[in-house]
This record gives C-alpha cells, structure tokens and sequence, in this order.
C-alpha cells in the first residue's frame, strides 16, 4: 500500500509518498530516519489497492532475479549506479522498473544502498537489509549479495516443493465441495421430489440430506455470503497475536504436517543465522533479525527467550537446550561450532541437515495426504449415493 505522510525535521514540515503494508510500518522508518510524524494517511482505496495487487505487485520471485543479477553485476566490477542504470533497461515489468528506479534515485541522491530499502520494507525483509549494511560496511557487497542471492533461490525451492505437495489436497478438497454444494443444493432436490409422491419410509441418510438440500435451497446466498465474511474475519483474527499463536500451536499439534512446520522453521533460521554470522553480523543482531523473520510465534517466542539468555552472557547452545523445542542435533552441533570458532559453517551443515530432512518430511506429508483424500472423497460419495439410491431400490423392490 502506499502511505502520504507529513512529518517534522529540523523545523521543517516535509510531506512525500513510501510503500509499505501498514501504518507503523511508515511510523517506524519516519523515526528512525530523525522525522516527527505528523500526518500518515492510506494514499490507495480498495479498487486501486485490487489492481495493485493483481497488476503491479512485486513479487517475492522479482525480489530473488533482481538480487542475482545484481550479485553478478558488481562482481563483474561494476558499481551500483551502473547495475540499475541497466536493470532499468532490461526490466519490462512496470512495477519492478519503478521500485528499481525509486532506489536508483535515491542511492544518486547520497542515500546508501540499505538505507534506499528500507523505504520498502514490504519487499526488503531485516536480513536483506542488515546483509546489505553488512556488506557495506566491510567493502564485501558484491560477495554478500551472493550469498543473499543463495539463500533467497534456497527458500524460493524449499517453499516451491512445499506449494507443490499442497497443491493436489487442495485441488481436489475443492473441486469436492464445490461439487457437492452444487449437487445438493441444484441437482439432489429434484431427485428427491420424486420420493414425496411415493408412500415409502426414507432411510435415515435420506432424510438427512433431504434435510440439509432444504435447508441449502433456501439459504444458498446466505450460506455463500456468511462463508466469505466467516473467511475474511477468520483470515484477520489469524492476523492478531492470540490469533497466530492460537493457529500455530494448532498447527503443531496436527500429525505429519507439525514435523514439516517444525522442520522448515529450523531450517529458515539456522540457515539465516549461518548467513549472518559469516558476513559479521554479531549474534546478538542475527537473533533480533531471525525474530523478526521467523514465521511461526511458537518459534519465534523460543528465539526472542534465547536472544534474552544471549544477551545476559549464556552461549547459543545452552540457550537452545534451555527452550526444549529445539532437536538435540541442532543443541549440539552449536556448542561444537562455538567451540572450535566456526558456528557459521557448522550452522550452515546443520541447515542442510534440516533441509535433507524437510524433503523426506514432504515426500511423508504427500504420500500420506493422498489416501486420506481419496478416503474422505469416497465417504462423501458414498453418502451422495446412497442416499439417493436406496429409495430408488425401495421404490422397485415395492412393485415387484
């Protein structure tokens, strides 16, 4: 969404446009930058903010190609200003030429390259912007960059294979329903009309379903309205932090997919630790930055705990052994790399680990998925079935 602001520095009213995904997002960035905000208000409405998405929105795949391209370019011996001078050539997508021209005039109007993201905080996360700092800092960006690129093709695969093992249970659930929605509330009542001329008792699944297709009948605009609001407010209540916690400790708790949340949440931080760590951020920073971008609240409480036990002086490994969600594996192999003073590569083995791990967990979640599906399918057309064929049978059974 896009935010108009007025804010105070130095005595001096200053007003101007930044993207972002909510109000504080804006608020936040104004303080850091020395602003006093005064005024922020949504710059979008609703048909502006549905076109966005759909027909300007930059996407996470964007994110990933521009990072590359931007890695091998400085490392051609390029400097920034010439990489996008050339993105800005070859982009074709408007909304991404216009995110690329936004931090090319910006990086030429003295700002520093992470400084320039940090305008855009819905597309840069805290560890593409605390890398970028990094490597600033160290002379090292077009190295960093690399890496950067690694990691974000490495999650661009990870939550690809994810999506793919989703896609089939969520496909034919649908198709399902909406099949069913239709046979009874548009196809099934016409069928059982015919029962009410004859004088026959219905069998119990009969009456249920003569019931329920009554019922969808006559409320069928109700029933489609109430889901989508039940939906909107659901998705919202998810959104807030008992909401999230409430799902994800649900989540945790389901067979099969809780070892796949579990394991792809190890996976995502021991990685982004390794990451950071090797480009000299301190552990400290790397723990504030992986709370901000772990996904899962049971998680992410776990590493804001352990930031806290870092923080007083205990190491890592003992602050992973003391929150107990964590494998023994992972416990261990950290005390090792603290030890020998090589934590990055060993947090980075161990995040392969996981990831070896995740597929065996996913190839798991699919092979298992699918029966129940067909099992669940075959119930509900089951009961389709024999509702409305057993009458039938009565019926013929009656004239012989």
């Amino acid at each position: 969404m896009q935010f108009f602001y007025k804010a105070l520095k130095e005595n001096k009213i200053i007003s101007g446009k930044i993207e972002a995904d909510e109000e504080n997002q804006v608020v936040n960035y104004l303080k850091k930058e020395g602003f006093f905000p005064i005024e922020i208000k949504n710059n979008n409405n609703f048909v502006s903010d549905l076109f966005d998405h759909f027909f300007k929105h930059v996407s996470f795949n964007d994110i990933v190609d521009l990072t590359r391209q931007l890695a091998i370019m400085l490392n051609a011996g390029l400097n920034l200003v010439d990489c996008f001078d050339i993105l800005k050539k070859q982009t074709s997508k408007r909304s991404l030429y216009k995110l690329i021209d936004d931090i090319d005039k910006d990086i030429k109007s003295g700002l520093s390259f992470s400084s320039a993201l940090k305008k855009y905080p819905q597309y840069f996360s805290n560890l593409y912007i605390a890398l970028v700092r990094s490597g600033e800092a160290s002379g090292k960006l077009a190295e960093i960059l690399l890496k950067l690129a690694d990691n974000l093709e490495k999650q661009r695969e990870f939550h690809g294979k994810i999506k793919s093992a989703l896609i089939y249970p969520v496909i034919v659930i649908s198709g399902m329903i909406i099949v069913m929605f239709i046979m009874i509330t548009f196809v099934i009542p016409r069928l059982l009309n015919l029962y009410r001329d004859f004088n026959i008792s219905l069998p119990l699944s009969t009456q249920i379903l003569i019931t329920i297709s009554s019922f969808m009948t006559k409320f069928w605009p109700i029933i489609i309205i109430g889901f989508f609001l039940s939906f909107i407010f659901t998705q919202r209540y998810f959104k807030t932090k008992p909401g999230k916690f409430l799902l994800d400790s649900t989540i945790l708790k389901i067979p099969v997919i809780n070892n796949l949340i579990k394991i792809s949440s190890l996976v995502d931080s021991t990685r982004t630790l390794s990451i950071l760590i090797g480009a000299g951020v301190s552990i400290i920073e790397g723990l504030e930055i992986i709370i901000d971008t772990t996904n899962n609240i049971i998680y992410q409480n776990a590493f804001r705990n352990i930031y806290k036990q870092v923080e007083k002086g205990v190491s890592l490994g003992t602050a992973f052994k003391n929150e107990g969600i964590f494998p023994p594996i992972l416990v261990q192999m950290t005390i090792v790399g603290e030890q020998t003073g090589h934590l990055d590569e060993t947090l980075a083995r161990i995040s392969r680990y996981f990831e070896m791990q995740s597929e065996l967990a996913i190839k798991t979640a699919t092979t298992l998925i699918e029966p129940a599906i067909l099992i669940f399918l075959g119930l509900g057309v089951g009961f389709l079935v024999t509702s409305v064929i057993t009458p039938i049978y009565q019926l013929t059974s009656s004239f012989k």
